[in-house]
């Protein structure tokens, strides 16, 4: 194999591991749906992605406010930043995404129609993910020869309260609170295949005003599958599902009658434009929900990559 041709090889495989790490924010109903996000990468590397959403349906980015009936369309923006590293020996990386989303939201609160449309920044987040068993820390020459077997990874992401949030209002881009959502993934490479499983809990802490009230949530946990059938070239595709279970809220110390539940699927696609750049098209459905978030999206991402010496 000639330099240029093992180089763009090499360029293709890292789009194609690396390309679900940039996406739009998650929403907090459990069910992000991120497949391959336990595959191994090499380090030394970094990304930055734009991106655009559209989400319509009960697409609450808050579902602990006590709307009935809610409905909206949002359309979001986001720039996202990711670098891959050795810690300890092991490969990992961390990324950033700031979202900004515009859209028109109505329900019912206490029995009145209520409505509202907002534009502005939603709540950024950072995530480290480690992954700790089958994928060591490769700079590009001995990752390109890396063929991956069983990895075991984790991660934890972290989002801020520092979207725009005003407290005499019902719906908001910002959650006025904090939220942690760690996750543990098992990634399996079976020839052109990779299959992956992964288990999610989200944890909340209170929002202490919304309309002057107090609103506490109980951690969601998920589960979550994806299938994904590699091209040459670097391009792949994906089915994904996930099932999620918990989250009821609490307003000022009297919790909600039910907890959320709800299962949802997804298809994805990246397709890598050169050696440096890729494009990425994922769906997001409900296929059932007893509470909480039920809505469709649709999101665009480009990446483009440079470091690690190729």
């Amino acid at each position: 194999m000639s330099t240029s041709t093992a180089a763009a090889r090499g360029g293709f495989l890292l789009l194609a591991a690396v390309a679900t790490a940039i996406c739009v924010p998650d929403r907090v109903d459990a069910q992000s749906l991120e497949p391959r996000s336990f595959s191994p990468v090499p380090v030394s590397v970094n990304f930055a992605g734009v991106g655009y959403g559209y989400s319509f349906g009960n697409v609450l980015l808050d579902p602990a406010v006590p709307l009935e009936d809610g409905t909206g369309k949002v359309h979001s923006l986001l720039g996202a930043y990711v670098r891959t590293f050795s810690f300890f020996g092991m490969s990992a990386k961390a990324d950033a995404i700031v979202p900004f989303a515009f859209g028109d939201w109505e329900g019912r609160l206490a029995g009145q129609d209520t409505s509202r449309s907002a534009t502005g920044f939603g709540d950024p987040a950072v995530r480290l993910s480690v992954n700790f068993v089958g994928a060591p820390a490769l700079e590009m020459p001995r990752f390109m020869a890396f063929r991956q077997g069983t990895v075991v990874g984790a991660s934890l992401r972290v989002i801020a309260p520092l979207g725009q949030y005003d407290e005499s209002k019902i719906i908001n881009l910002g959650t006025n609170r904090w939220t942690f959502v760690p996750r543990v993934g098992v990634s399996q490479r079976l020839g052109r295949w990779n299959l992956e499983g992964v288990t999610a809990a989200w944890f909340f802490t209170d929002n202490p005003n919304n309309q002057g009230r107090t609103i506490e949530q109980d951690p969601l946990f998920a589960v979550q599958a994806s299938v994904s059938y590699l091209f040459d070239g670097g391009a792949w595709v994906s089915a994904n599902g996930g099932w999620g279970s918990g989250g009821r809220a609490t307003v000022d110390g009297v919790p909600g009658n039910e907890r959320q539940q709800n299962t949802r699927f997804g298809a994805t696609a990246t397709y890598p434009l050169t050696r440096r750049a890729s494009v990425k098209l994922a769906w997001i459905g409900g296929v059932s929900t007893r509470l909480g978030a039920d809505f469709d999206s649709f999101i665009l991402v480009y990446q483009y990559r440079w470091g690690g010496g190729l």
